[in-house]
């Protein structure tokens, strides 16, 4: 089992290999969120945004490094997954100040169950 922590909602899933799977999906705390990279502090991070892995980074008491990779969920990984609740223009990127600054957010847990 694998924790993965996403700047976004998306739950990438290997359709190859998994054809069906199902998803659990819940909103938690800042505080849920630092208990479950505690209990699994060899997180992967697939955070591909810089100025957000920094934010998620204090937000969280933990380094959450910066690192544009594609992953693929399996049964049994679950995911923190940072969604921004207002979407952004076209081409916008915000800066670090203005993620501090401007937040409204929420952070999602997934599960994958076979």
């Amino acid at each position: 089992m694998v924790l993965y922590i996403l700047n976004t909602l998306i739950i990438p899933i290997d359709f190859d290999k998994y054809p069906t799977v199902s998803i659990k999906v819940r909103k938690v705390t800042v505080e849920e969120a630092k208990q479950l990279i505690a209990s699994q502090p060899n997180f992967i991070s697939a955070v591909g945004h810089e100025a957000t892995a920094k934010v998620l980074s204090q937000l969280l008491g933990v380094n959450i490094p910066f690192n544009r990779q594609s992953i693929y969920l399996q049964p049994g990984d679950r995911a923190i997954h940072f969604f921004l609740r207002t979407r952004l223009p076209e081409g916008r990127v915000l800066t670090e100040d203005e993620l501090s600054n401007k937040l409204d957010y929420w952070l999602v847990l997934s599960e994958v169950i076979n």
